[in-house]
């Protein structure tokens, strides 16, 4: 009997050695997935939780299966280098970008870690991948588009939306790389339209009230802001100027018209984000980057504020509001 009690105590000794153990190996093999993006974390909890439900849904859940390791860059581009070295340093089996910039902080960095871009502007014309059908190399995940045309279709909306302006600024940021070509083809498109471009860079939200004054100077009578995702972290402070102003403005995502912006013509970030998230799913189950094509949008929205086009005394065609996808009163 007494050596039966000493190998139960054992038994219950070494069980309580072991399971640290155990609990510290389920710890190590589970997944880290690198978050990375440009604005704050207040800015970007639409898509956070977007990313996060869809995540869930397929079976991976923060801090159970999967840990996630989220970093901003509080709209620093500058600060995107530093954060992806840190996400890196912990030896995250994944990196999930939120942007064109912080894609190409995070392609800078590795060549070998796999990266979801949860949205990049024009991801082939960047020369983030080399197709969307074939990626290659270690990026995939969601692109606004393959080419510039969305830059045109929208100055037709804004042109359609506000035809007695035919002076349109078009607001661009240098430091993104995909912007020169969008200016191109607006400049292409601005004949046919009868439109006449002014083009205004900012590249920092502190550049943005100057801009703004450029364009008054210049006598612009309408906007249009290229995607971006410094701009869409000051959307706030991009449509106050715009109806200061009083331009009609043209925007990229939904979130500006919330803003109090006037239309947007574009698809969902949160909707992108979902969409991403599949991705991730597939990487963590064996595939590998190069073989996922890289996804567009499947529906464009167009939105309206009818209450901005109130305050600027602007009626928007009838025509234009039936074609519409959601109408903010």
């Amino acid at each position: 009997m007494r050596e039966v009690r000493r190998r139960r105590f054992l038994i219950a000794a070494g069980a309580l050695l072991v399971a640290p153990l155990a609990a510290d190996a389920q710890q190590a093999a589970r997944p880290r997935i690198g978050y990375l993006m440009s604005n704050s974390p207040v800015i970007g909890r639409q898509v956070l939780d977007a990313f996060r439900q869809s995540m869930a849904e397929l079976g991976w859940n923060d801090g159970q299966n999967i840990t996630i390791e989220l970093r901003w860059g509080n709209g620093q581009v500058e600060q995107l280098p530093v954060l992806v070295r840190e996400l890196l340093t912990l030896n995250v089996d994944l990196i999930v970008a939120g942007s064109s910039a912080a894609t190409q902080a995070t392609k800078a960095a590795t060549t070998t870690v796999p990266i979801v871009m949860l949205a990049s502007a024009d991801a082939v014309g960047e020369g983030l991948v080399a197709s969307l059908a074939h990626p290659g190399g270690n990026i995939t995940g969601m692109t606004f588009l393959a080419g510039t045309e969305i830059a045109g279709k929208q100055l037709e909306l804004l042109r359609q939306i506000a035809p007695a302006a035919a002076r349109v600024a078009v607001l661009m940021n240098p430091s993104n790389a995909s912007h020169a070509a969008f200016a191109a083809e607006l400049k292409r498109a601005a004949p046919k339209l009868g439109a006449q471009l002014q083009i205004v860079r900012a590249g920092a939200p502190n550049q943005l009230a100057d801009a703004f004054a450029a364009m008054a100077k210049e006598r612009a009578a309408a906007l249009l802001a290229l995607t971006d995702a410094m701009y869409y972290g000051q959307r706030e402070q991009i449509t106050d100027l715009a109806r200061r102003g009083a331009l009609p403005a043209m925007y990229s995502q939904k979130e500006f018209v919330d803003a109090g912006g006037l239309a947007s013509y574009g698809p969902s970030l949160a909707d992108m984000s979902r969409r991403a998230a599949k991705h991730v799913d597939k990487i963590l189950r064996g595939a590998r980057p190069r073989d996922l094509p890289v996804e567009q949008p499947t529906k464009f929205e167009l939105v309206l504020n009818l209450k901005t086009a109130k305050e600027l005394g602007l009626a928007i065609p009838k025509s234009v509001v039936a074609r519409a996808d959601d109408l903010l009163q």
